[in-house]
Order: C-alpha cells, then sequence, then structure tokens
C-alpha cells in the first residue's frame, strides 16, 4: 500500500500545483506523506455491553456518534478475545472508550454481593480489565464514561458503591438516577481546580451532568486523583495526572455533546491525546 501510495504522489500530473517541492521528486514524497499521515483520523476502540440473559453484545449509537464528531473512528471491540489478539487491538488502536452498562462484581474489589446490586458480565468484566493493564502498558490514551470509570478504579485497586442509596446517608439524596431524558443535566458537579477536568471545562468550575447510575467510586484507586464531585459528596470524575490521558467521568457526555461544551470538549481532548 505504501508503494502504491508514493507512486501516486510521485506523479507529476498529480501533484502539480501541490507545492513548491514538486519538481523535487524525494522532498516531494516525504511532504505530502508526511502530510496524509497528519490528517489520519485516530482509531479509538470502545468496550461494548453484553447482555448475559440473551448473550447480546450492543453499544448505543451515541458513543459512536460522539467520538466521530470528535474526528475519530470508533471500533467496537470484542469481549471473547486471546491475549494475543487483544495485543494486536491495542497495538492498532489509538485510544480506548471504557463505556457504561452493568455493575462490576464485587468479588473484583473484595467485597460480598450487596442486597442492592445489579446483574453482571464476568466476561465483560474479564475483557475489560486485560484491556486496562495492556493499555496502560502501552501508554494509550484511556477514557472510561459511567460503569467504565468504575472499571478503571476497580481495575487499578480502587473501591466502588455496589449500590449509592443504601450504602451512604444523605442529607439531600441527588438524583443519581434520574428522571429526565439522557441529554438533559439533573444535577452539578464541582470540578477541582488545576486537574485535566479543569482544563476540559475551560475554566467552569461547575458543571451540569446528567446522572444515570446507582454505583459510583468508594475509595480512589492508587495513583487516581479526584477531579470531580456532586453536591452530596459522590465521586463524579477521577483523573491519573502522571500518565499521558486517564479520565474517567460518572456522567454521560455522549449524551450532552452536540449542545453542552464541556461534554464535547471530553471528547475532543481524548481523541487529541489519541493524535
Amino acid at each position: 500500500m505504501e508503494g502504491a501510495l508514493f507512486r501516486y504522489l510521485e506523479d507529476p500530473l498529480r501533484l502539480q500545483g501541490h507545492t513548491g517541492f514538486c519538481k523535487l521528486r524525494a522532498p516531494c514524497r516525504i511532504y505530502h506523506y508526511w502530510r496524509i499521515e497528519k490528517m489520519k483520523k485516530p482509531v479509538i476502540g470502545i468496550t461494548p455491553s453484553h447482555n448475559t440473559e440473551n448473550d447480546d453484545i450492543s453499544l448505543r449509537p451515541p458513543y459512536l456518534r460522539a467520538v466521530q464528531a470528535a474526528m475519530a473512528i470508533p471500533v467496537v471491540l470484542p469481549l471473547e478475545i486471546t491475549q494475543e489478539d487483544l495485543g494486536q487491538l491495542v497495538h492498532m488502536c489509538d485510544g480506548f472508550l471504557f463505556s457504561g452498562g452493568p455493575d462490576p462484581h464485587p468479588f473484583l474489589f473484595g467485597e460480598e454481593t450487596q442486597a442492592h446490586c445489579g446483574n453482571a458480565s464476568v466476561a465483560r468484566d474479564t475483557m475489560e480489565l486485560l484491556l486496562l493493564k495492556a493499555a496502560m502498558a502501552a501508554g494509550k490514551p484511556i477514557l472510561g464514561i459511567c460503569r467504565g470509570a468504575q472499571i478503571i478504579n476497580v481495575g487499578l485497586g480502587g473501591t466502588i458503591y455496589q449500590d449509592i442509596p443504601s450504602q451512604t446517608e444523605r442529607s439531600f439524596p441527588i438524583a443519581h438516577k434520574q428522571p429526565f431524558p439522557y441529554p438533559v443535566p439533573s444535577h452539578h458537579v464541582t470540578v477541582l481546580k488545576d486537574s485535566l477536568l479543569a482544563g476540559i471545562a475551560a475554566g467552569q468550575t461547575e458543571l451540569a451532568v446528567n446522572s444515570f447510575h446507582h454505583q459510583a467510586v468508594q475509595t480512589p484507586a492508587p495513583g487516581l486523583a479526584v477531579s470531580a464531585y456532586a453536591p452530596d459528596g459522590i465521586i463524579e470524575a477521577v483523573e491519573m495526572q502522571d500518565y499521558p490521558y486517564l479520565l474517567g467521568v460518572q456522567w454521560h457526555p455522549e449524551h450532552m455533546w452536540p449542545k453542552d461544551r464541556a461534554a464535547a470538549n471530553i471528547f475532543k481532548s481524548f481523541v487529541e491525546a489519541c493524535r
């Protein structure tokens, strides 16, 4: 393919008017190949949801649209995969998005199953933990959304609430499972200054977010820093500051990006880190 590309670039009729280097074939080849490489869109691997009742693998379209709007190419990853093939995927993809979905299994963070814990997919848990380890070993940018933020925290040694309402006491309970449609925000989060998220929020210290979860980060993993809280004290975002790019948010910016600048900037900053 590379040879065909260079033959295309060396055609003087095709190159005419493209650059001042056109009479110098070798510099012209290098210049145009460099431009094409710079124009390539990053490839983002996205983990899918797994319905254990019917073994259905799925991903909601807003994830794909948000990644495409940020000028990247989304690829839905398989859950059943060998270690060798997973390594090839890590090499192929420029970054990874851990999507939302059902609950991680409590055994992963050393707990018995609480009465209000939801269903879990062992296949998804296993694949995502292997992917997290391999992606971080390769230094690939990582974005976690909702469950994605939770599994990242668990994979790095942290814990999560199995069920916020039954495990926390709050004087003013926030509706973390909002009654509104997905694009509509339901509560605010306070963004900590000097964080990666603060830079993404472009000076906003408070963001209006949507909310569709009953679990959340309880104890941040070693190396993870909290970058946003809900008004009731629930952790809403975590990040790793000594890593190229790792951010986990508890809300769903994939449903808000068309009308919310901060939500759009989450995907833009992630894709930019993948270049």
